[in-house]
């Protein structure tokens, strides 16, 4: 994973290989922006194979996510076939054929050629319980019946990723059917590694000043605590804005990158103010 500019750790790695080995779900949860969605993105690099992701939110249905007819098309192809002499069994056929259906996530993994693709499931906190429990069903067997065409089964079954910020607990039902990782902020070196490998051109001391304040600002009783995504942006931004240090001005400049919050630039601001900004960097020595 390293090799995809993903800085890995060993528990992160067990889990990934255990999973592919397995054959068993990954379910992966933390705080927002900590890289879990990464994981999926570089594994299937890793495996040379598609991603395919369903992105979850209240509301999803298995329709949504599964397939749906294409209605248009076949009232079009019904008007250009008004003449036609065929029987009208054979004409609902036509209808319900694999030409009209619109394959949906969780159908494209399923029916996937090939190598078996790595599946996202995107924030499946975010979807309802109810779809969760669909989402057992398709988990189990990897298979679906679709009454117009039968039952599809999996040649091969998809890597399957779901990655959850636990706005809300999952079930316990979900919990067991997969490998459990837990991914949370980064200690100190391995931010820094992070920031050195994705960030081409930042110095060294910049980047260590950059990792040492964001670490100080998650020690902050913030309302939205920065994840490894907003070191990044921030970190770009810093590149490109040709910086080589961190100073008062360019931090005030500069934290819509890192802080989304008004509250939370406040409190930033109260800090600067009291001259606090030397402690906020002294972990960078």
């Amino acid at each position: 994973m390293e090799a995809e500019s993903y800085v890995t750790d060993r528990d992160v790695a067990t889990a990934v290989y255990l999973a592919t080995a397995l054959q068993k779900p990954l379910l992966v949860e933390g705080h927002p922006g900590v890289g879990k969605t990464d994981i999926a993105k570089v594994l299937a690099r890793v495996l040379a194979t598609d991603l395919i992701r369903l992105q979850c939110y209240e509301g999803l249905d298995a329709t949504s996510a599964l397939y749906e007819w294409n209605y248009p098309r076949q009232l079009l192809h019904l008007r250009l076939d008004e003449h036609s002499t065929a029987p009208l069994a054979e004409r609902e056929r036509t209808l319900f054929s694999e030409a009209f259906l619109l394959k949906r996530p969780l159908l494209a993994a399923i029916t996937h050629p090939g190598t078996a693709p790595v599946l996202l499931i995107d924030e499946v906190d975010r979807a309802d319980e109810e779809f969760e429990a669909f989402l057992l069903e398709i988990l189990s067997d990897f298979q679906v019946t679709i009454p117009e065409l039968g039952t599809i089964t999996a040649t091969a079954r998809p890597v399957v990723v779901l990655t959850s910020n636990r706005t809300r607990d999952l079930s316990e039902a979900l919990r067991r059917r997969c490998l459990y990782l837990w991914i949370g902020y980064p200690s100190f070196e391995k931010e820094m590694q992070i920031v050195r490998t994705r960030v081409p051109g930042i110095s060294e001391r910049l980047a260590r000043e950059l990792t040492a304040f964001l670490q100080s600002l998650r020690r902050m009783r913030l309302e939205k605590v920065p994840g490894i995504a907003e070191s990044l942006d921030w970190a770009m931004a810093l590149v490109t804005l040709h910086a080589s240090q961190l100073d008062d001005a360019l931090i005030r400049a500069t934290m819509g990158c890192v802080l989304k919050d008004e509250r939370d630039f406040r409190a930033l601001e109260g800090e600067l103010d009291a001259g606090h900004l030397p402690a906020m960097l002294s972990i960078a020595g």
